[in-house]
């Protein structure tokens, strides 16, 4: 267990070793069985199964004319292949075409589906094939998407609208996902009467609203979102109550005199990490309480989203079964300008695109603040053992939203 940083302490952990502390500690929570309609955005906890072939039988894929295949051979816009036009049924006979709309079951005897494009009609009501078509053309056969008893959708697989939908068409409505993690925040030294102190209120407006977005866009949900005294009792209690998965600590997390968020997780339970060599978010640290994850994270706004993405995010999404990985798609591109950074301690670096296929540094976070990721287009992670990156350097950028976004 870790003793509680002094301001003399220069010993932190590597975002390495804070990351494969969490992924030994963190797993996913217990499954729980939720209604198709809420499913959306968790994770499957086990595989699904088709209980029947999908689809369940041989059907049309456009809307068109169902016909035998051999009615049409030898059809051509010289010598069109005419079939006589009857009434959707069991069966089609030889030499008949049945109009179907797209989804619906062939008749017996049918093995192709004609698009009603391609379709011509004759002065006395017969159907004119100009070309013959091939078995099978225009259908679905049963059993085509998925076979009885073949997984629908696996284990571990985050549902999205795709996976909903395939799942309803196979007729589930419930299905068991891995339960959404719930997250304490406690805002440490945070006063709520803005007239007394404007700027210690603005930590926790700033800090609340930003997590709580990164929180559900991980797949957790802040059930409490508290403001505390920044003394040590006060920062132990609140560490102790149940009701959480994973317990995120806001400020008091440094060395200063009134910095008591290490203590008290000590007090409380076991701090494990005081202090990480990542830029602007150094005075993090990790513990447990009551039985739970805990993440100090800095009191400044943009520190603590730093902090956030790097480690807590990491715990949210690994609990609630989710990849731990940073969940931004990455692309190379190159550095427009060069970027410095201080070797010894890992940094996330935003940035903002330059031209098509660059990006530049934006204005530091030590002199702009938030201001630095609210107009980033994404950032680096810069490791430990390295001093930056030259001008013209290809480099690895995790994108903000996505590779559509990555034109000026």
């Amino acid at each position: 267990m870790a003793e509680p940083r002094s301001s003399s302490s220069p010993a932190r952990a590597s975002v390495g070793e804070v990351c494969a502390w969490i992924d030994a500690q963190v797993s996913s929570l217990r499954a729980e069985d939720v209604p198709l309609v809420e499913a959306g955005g968790r994770v499957a906890a086990a595989d699904v199964a088709a209980g029947f072939d999908l689809p369940p039988f041989d059907r049309a894929a456009v809307d068109g004319i169902a016909v035998r295949a051999e009615d049409t051979v030898g059809a051509s816009p010289y010598s069109p292949c005419l079939l006589r036009w009857v009434a959707a049924s069991d069966e089609l006979p030889v030499g008949g075409a049945a109009q179907l709309n797209a989804g619906a079951p062939l008749p017996r005897g049918a093995d192709a589906v004609i698009a009603l494009h391609l379709v011509g009609r004759e002065a006395g009501g017969a159907a004119a094939i100009t070309e013959p078509v091939a078995a099978a053309s225009g259908t679905e056969p049963r059993g085509c998407q998925v076979a009885t008893g073949n997984t629908l959708v696996a284990a571990g697989r985050l549902l999205r609208a795709a996976e909903l939908g395939l799942l309803a068409s196979a007729g589930w409505e419930r299905v068991a996902v891995v339960r959404r993690p719930l997250v304490r925040c406690v805002i440490a030294g945070a006063i709520l009467e803005t007239a007394r102190s404007p700027s210690r209120a603005q930590v926790y407006e700033a800090s609340g609203p930003a997590l709580r977005a990164v929180v559900e866009r991980d797949g957790g949900r802040i059930v409490e979102a508290t403001a505390v005294a920044r003394d040590r009792a006060s920062l132990r209690d609140a560490l102790l109550r149940p009701g959480a998965d994973i317990i995120l600590v806001v400020g008091g997390t440094g060395p200063g005199a009134d910095d008591e968020a290490a203590a008290a997780l000590a007090e409380a339970g076991e701090l494990v990490i005081d202090g990480v060599a990542l830029r602007h978010a150094d005075s993090a640290g990790l513990g447990r309480a009551g039985g739970v994850p805990v993440v100090l994270l800095p009191g400044s706004p943009a520190a603590c989203l730093l902090a956030y993405e790097v480690l807590a995010g990491r715990a949210i999404r690994r609990l609630g079964g989710r990849n731990g990985a940073l969940p931004f798609p990455t692309r190379t591109m190159t550095m427009a300008r060069k970027v410095v950074s201080e070797i010894s301690m890992a940094e996330v670096r935003p940035v903002r695109y330059a031209t098509a296929g660059s990006v530049e540094p934006v204005p530091p976070i030590t002199e702009i603040g938030l201001m630095a990721l609210a107009g980033a287009d994404g950032f680096l992670l810069i490791p430990e053992g390295s001093e930056g990156y030259r001008q013209g350097a290809a480099v690895s950028v995790y994108l903000y939203e996505g590779y559509d976004c990555a034109q000026p």
